[in-house]
């Protein structure tokens, strides 16, 4: 007789599931048969995933969730829920503390059986980085409302279709030389498939994995030197990468308009790997890829030559 799935057929709604991460959460549980609901302010950016669900698998509904109605009305008869808004922007405490708590205390007073919250490596509330302050006031927030809920910190989460790998891949492709901020941070990036099983089996197997914080990272430490180093190869480009002072990069972050605010330059400098103290992906039933499985395939399109260059010739 064939296992069932324990999330086959349960209703998980996910909020904020319309973004990078989210849709791949909703990859993972749509195959594992689980009913979705994707609740975001802008649910039509996930309205690609419909042809993946079986009919009246999957609905989108749009949550506000500032708004205490609108994210009941998300939440109304849900067995599973997970949190995956998060910005870069000025609302931190709003979406990433206040709304999460507002979205765990409604789902515990309905009787939700699951509830996840993805924070982030680096979350501290003692840090100078309000990114980092409002993921853990979201912790304990969400915690406190829902004393069985499970928390997820990944690390970078990178994929085909990524903000981080493809940023530095595209510039790589078209500068001979490059400057390198906080060139030797250490990073263990996710995949993001790994990580969207991670969370799916988090909130498959609450009695297991409820109550507790995990930590998940890739299986390999980069620091931000070598990560260039690695994407030029994979485009089989030679190219220089110099280091830029930290103090020039802190200034570069304050100027308005780049793609680099000062939240990502703190927490980009201090790293982005695991304390150790917690338990990681493996705990979660996910054993992570690294980025080198992955890499030349995806970096064929920015050679010289695109996906039809036979040679190693660099630009």
């Amino acid at each position: 007789m064939a296992h069932r799935d324990p999330i086959e057929d349960k209703l998980v709604v996910l909020i904020g599931g319309s973004g990078f991460f989210g849709t791949y959460v909703a990859q993972s549980l749509l195959q594992r048969g689980a009913r979705l609901r994707i609740a975001a302010r802008h649910p039509e950016r996930a309205i690609r995933l419909r042809p993946l669900a079986n009919l009246g698998q999957i609905q989108f509904v749009r949550c506000n969730v500032k708004d205490r109605r609108s994210v009941e009305l998300a939440l109304h008869g849900a067995d599973a829920a997970a949190y995956l808004v998060g910005t870069w922007g000025s609302d931190q405490r709003a979406l990433q503390a206040k709304g999460a708590g507002l979205a765990a205390s409604i789902a515990a007073a309905q009787g939700t059986k699951a509830f996840a919250y993805v924070s982030a490596i680096g979350a501290d509330a003692e840090g100078d980085s309000g990114y980092a302050v409002t993921k853990a006031e979201g912790e304990q927030l969400v915690l406190s409302a829902f004393p069985k809920a499970t928390v997820l910190r990944p690390s970078i989460l990178f994929g085909e279709d990524d903000a981080f790998v493809n940023r530095f891949a595209g510039l790589i492709a078209r500068a001979p030389a490059l400057p390198v901020f906080g060139s030797t941070a250490r990073l263990q990036p996710l995949f993001v498939d790994d990580a969207a099983d991670a969370l799916a089996n988090a909130l498959a197997d609450p009695a297991k994995h409820g109550g507790k914080t995990y930590e998940i990272a890739g299986p390999e430490v980069l620091t931000m030197h070598e990560l260039h180093e690695r994407i030029a190869a994979a485009q089989e480009r030679e190219r220089l990468f110099f280091p830029v002072p930290d103090a020039l990069a802190r200034l570069f972050a304050l100027l308005p308009g780049t793609p680099m605010t000062l939240d990502q330059w703190k927490l980009l400098k201090q790293g982005n790997v695991p304390s150790g103290a917690l338990p990681g992906i493996e705990a979660l039933g996910v054993r992570p890829r690294p980025l080198a499985l992955f890499l030349d395939r995806w970096m064929t399109r920015f050679r010289k030559h695109g996906r039809f260059s036979v040679g190693s010739e660099a630009a």
